[in-house]
């Protein structure tokens, strides 16, 4: 008998490629029948408000998440940077799919392909923004939602004289041409996952494990492990200033990771080396080193500014 999956995902262009994505490499090497089921998620329905003031991106999978404990769906797949670096009790990652380029990229006005010295900059990550203040001391920033379409055409509209957006999204959803350049892990460490589908799964459904488990992408989930580990061990959220990235060859994994206060004036970065199978480990020494280095102190003053702001909101 066929296996049947409820495949839960948002309804966005890049949400639904990665969901189809799943369920094609699932039916080819399963055989199992998967469907797709689209799920308004609280970050959809705000699609406006900047990140910082409407809780992060844990509002992208939030209700995914629900629908998935409450057995609606089988599975949930998300990009993994958008998820919690903490799972809610019962879920559990099952399986990653090979991972796509995890760089930023810069995208500039198809009209308009020159930066200039003051450019004004649409990106919603606090992230990108502290790690490129740093490199481009003359830029503005400011928040930029919606779907990569209507990303673009506010670029091109002139609201924006660039736009930072993952690399990976623009490949899988054919834009590549669009990139006008890449920037360097050293320049702008990519967000932790970033670049990587995962499959998220109840814990104790042992028949969905063992089926997603025959997609799973060993060097891909190595990284993941090493870079949440980070996150999880400096308490961060998806919305905090922590880059970490995790580069493999052959056996072995080196992880890079940064962590900057809001103005990018403050940052300790950190990098260690091991083998795959240590990716857990070598993530904790990494945010280890981190705190050794002062960024415990770092993120608690971006807890308070950012507490600060919401006190101010009506």
């Amino acid at each position: 008998m066929t296996r049947h999956l409820n495949i839960g995902t948002r309804g966005s262009e890049l949400a639904l490629f990665q969901a189809h994505a799943v369920a094609d490499l699932l039916r080819a090497q399963s055989g199992v029948d998967c469907e797709i089921v689209i799920i308004k998620t609280s970050g959809d329905l705000l699609a406006e408000a900047p990140l910082s003031q409407i809780g992060g991106k844990r509002l992208f999978v939030k209700e995914i998440e629900d629908a998935l404990l409450n057995g609606t769906v089988d599975i949930a797949v998300h990009s993994s940077k958008d998820m919690p670096a903490v799972l809610p009790a019962g879920l559990a990652i099952g399986a990653v799919l090979p991972r796509e380029d995890p760089r930023d990229a810069m995208v500039l006005p198809v009209a308009r392909p020159q930066l200039g010295d003051a450019p004004r900059i649409g990106t919603s990550s606090v992230r990108r923004i502290a790690q490129l203040k740093r490199v481009l001391p003359g830029a503005t920033f400011g928040p930029v939602r919606g779907n990569l379409g209507t990303r673009l055409r506010k670029l091109d509209d002139g609201d924006f004289d660039a736009l930072v957006l993952a690399a990976a999204g623009l490949r899988r959803l054919g834009q590549e041409s669009r990139i006008s350049a890449l920037l360097p892990v050293a320049a702008c460490v990519p967000a932790p996952g970033q670049g990587i589908i995962a499959v998220e799964i109840r814990s104790d459904d042992t028949a969905t494990r063992k089926i997603v488990a025959q997609a799973d992408d060993a060097l891909a989930g190595a990284a993941l492990v090493a870079e949440r580990t980070v996150v999880e061990r400096l308490g961060g959220g998806c919305q905090m200033p922590i880059g970490a990235y995790a580069a493999t060859a052959g056996e072995v994994l080196t992880l890079t990771a940064i962590v900057l206060s809001i103005d990018g004036n403050r940052a300790v970065t950190a990098a260690q080396s091991g083998p795959l199978t240590d990716a857990a480990a070598i993530g904790l020494r990494v945010a280890q080193e981190l705190l050794a280095g002062g960024a415990g102190d770092i993120l608690a003053e971006v807890e308070r500014v950012r507490a600060g702001v919401e006190g101010l909101q009506p």
